[in-house]
């Protein structure tokens, strides 16, 4: 079996899908709990992306991209009160990505090795439609995902 550590207990590396919901709030502290007992770092990634309508736009894009990055800041700001919180310490970098959270969640993954994924469950209704960053994420195939509620 190729790509299989013999010995280690658990993943190492835990990527982390955060854009600010209470779903992804609650993948935050679930990731962040496993990492505390498993020894594992951390690597949160917010994808900011700019949805199609916003293109036909510029002003409507340049708003949609200064909102993403206030949201992302508020979050960088939320994890590292958290992480003064956590003890033992738990390693991580916070990354802001640009993109569709999906294809920026299963680039990064692959960037950093990530041994395993965690995500909050969407709550948007147009994933039923056109699937969910979790679905796409285990279609990738790559690592075991975890979709919190």
């Amino acid at each position: 079996m190729s790509g299989f550590e013999i010995g280690t207990d658990g993943p190492q590396r835990i990527l982390v899908g955060i854009d600010g919901s209470e779903t992804s709030l609650r993948a935050l502290a679930y990731a962040w709990g496993l990492a505390r007992r498993q020894g594992s770092k951390l690597v949160f990634v917010f994808a900011a992306t700019s949805n199609t309508i916003t293109s036909f736009v510029p002003d409507a894009t340049a708003s949609a991209i200064m909102a993403g990055h206030e949201v992302a800041a508020d979050l960088r700001e939320r994890v590292a009160k958290i992480s003064e919180t956590i003890h033992p310490p738990v390693p991580y970098v916070f990354r802001i990505e640009h993109g569709d959270a999906a294809g920026v969640l299963i680039r990064v993954a692959d960037e950093v090795r990530a041994d395993a994924v965690v995500v909050g469950a969407s709550v948007q209704a147009g994933h039923r439609i056109m699937g969910s960053v979790a679905i796409r994420l285990v279609r990738a195939g790559r690592w075991p995902v975890t979709v919190v509620p």
